[in-house]
């Protein structure tokens, strides 16, 4: 009797968890994410996506682009989509993901955005670059802080200076770098690297209302203005700190510079950290991060995102789902924020294990969205759509490159090309 009872109980119990496994694998599916981080700390991040998504059923195939995000990943993601074939998930950031909302392809993820509260937990414009017609149509992954200035903390101490706040400090700090040997900023010449020091120069001499005006509204009063001559100008005057051999230099080049001590001072945002850690070096002992002159107050934001596609297949979708949920939990967010250099863009997340940097920029982060400093890094495709910011990007490079080019030169050309082409 007893072995009968026994014997009907492993049956029940194998018939239970065979109709368990068959629902479970009816409601798992599969997400084919296009995206390009593919080495180092960003692959073993997309590692952890990986392992997330399967303690749920569902299995992530890579529709992976090496060097990231170019003409010709976005041509083949263009005509997956016009050929109703579409991944379920593509790395699509600030205005293009309004570009393919206009054309109709995206998901709606109001249910997955309520059920995690994103618009609690998001500051409004990071969430509105998310959203079309007020609907979430996008995840957000994490948040850069593109407005840091980098110092060797051994070259400071040989000036016997402090990490300066303002342009006149900086640029005193960096006479006497120079005057001891150092190169005072370590620079790529680059037009992205430009930029993105030309960014951080605008914001500390203007404030984020003329940052708004001049890289948002793209307000021609505000490209041809007095503060657009000083920032030009205090721009210009970094290059004459920088070595004659920064054209073409790789920005973690210029950053080794400064790990090495050959340099004293770097502006770039936070993955310029992971360059620092993985050399060995600690914030505070080696290095300092400090908000580059006169942006102390305001914050630079570049956020990784994966815009969702509309599929047919219903497995599909619920795997789709699954996704944006998991990259807001903060089981993720904490792990690949960690990895990555940057900070989580969600509220709601542990920074125990962050280092004083990244802690630094959640704190920034968080009281510069409450006063309306919180602006989109226009270098990094935040504010404008990728022609615009092309276009203003070679206008500041060839400004920085050719001396004989004026202020006034350089504003008439990007009033130019900010308008919109008909």
């Amino acid at each position: 009797m007893e072995t009968r009872r026994r014997r009907r109980a492993v049956r029940l119990l194998t018939a239970a968890a065979l109709l368990w496994a068959a629902s479970f694998a009816a409601h798992a599916g599969e997400v084919e994410v296009l995206h390009w981080w593919t080495s180092g700390s960003e692959s073993r991040s997309v590692l952890e996506l990986k392992r997330l998504l399967a303690t749920q059923g569902h299995t992530w195939r890579d529709f992976a682009v090496v060097g990231g995000g170019g003409d010709s990943a976005m041509a083949v993601l263009r005509s997956r989509v016009l050929a109703g074939n579409p991944p379920s998930a593509a790395q699509i950031k600030g205005p293009a993901i309004q570009e393919w909302g206009r054309l109709n392809v995206l998901a709606d993820l109001d249910d997955v955005a309520a059920a995690q509260k994103w618009d609690a937990r998001l500051p409004a414009v990071v969430a509105s670059v998310m959203k079309v017609h007020g609907r979430y149509v996008a995840v957000p992954v994490n948040v850069h802080r593109v407005n840091w200035l980098w110092i060797n903390r051994e070259a400071l101490r040989r000036t016997g200076a402090r990490a300066p706040t303002t342009w006149e400090e900086f640029f005193a700090l960096a006479d006497k770098m120079r005057h001891a040997g150092i190169v005072p900023v370590a620079h790529g010449g680059q037009s992205w690297q430009e930029f993105t020091t030309f960014e951080s120069v605008v914001l500390g001499v203007g404030g984020a209302d003329f940052y708004r005006r001049a890289f948002v509204d793209l307000d021609p009063a505000a490209l041809r203005s007095e503060t657009m001559t000083r920032s030009l100008q205090t721009f210009r005057r970094i290059k004459d700190y920088t070595d004659p051999r920064a054209p073409g230099r790789d920005w973690n080049v210029a950053t080794a510079m400064v790990i090495k001590g050959e340099a004293g001072m770097q502006f770039m945002g936070d993955w310029a950290k992971g360059e620092f850690l993985a050399a060995g070096q600690q914030p505070g002992r080696d290095f300092i991060c400090v908000s580059s002159p006169g942006t102390s107050r305001a914050f630079i934001f570049n956020v990784d995102s994966f815009a969702m596609f509309r599929l047919k297949d219903p497995a599909a979708t619920r795997a789709q789902k699954a996704l944006a949920l998991t990259i807001m939990q903060p089981e993720f967010q904490e792990s690949f924020n960690l990895s990555k250099g940057s900070i989580p863009v969600g509220s709601g997340v542990r920074l125990d294990r962050f280092d004083l940097c990244a802690q630094e920029s959640s704190a920034y982060f968080t009281a510069t969205a409450m006063v309306n400093t919180l602006v989109p890094s226009i270098a990094h495709l935040m504010a404008q759509p990728a022609p615009i910011e092309h276009a203003m990007r070679e206008v500041v490079a060839a400004y920085w490159n050719n001396d004989r080019m004026t202020p006034d030169e350089a504003m008439t050309r990007l009033v130019k090309v900010s308008r919109p082409r008909p």
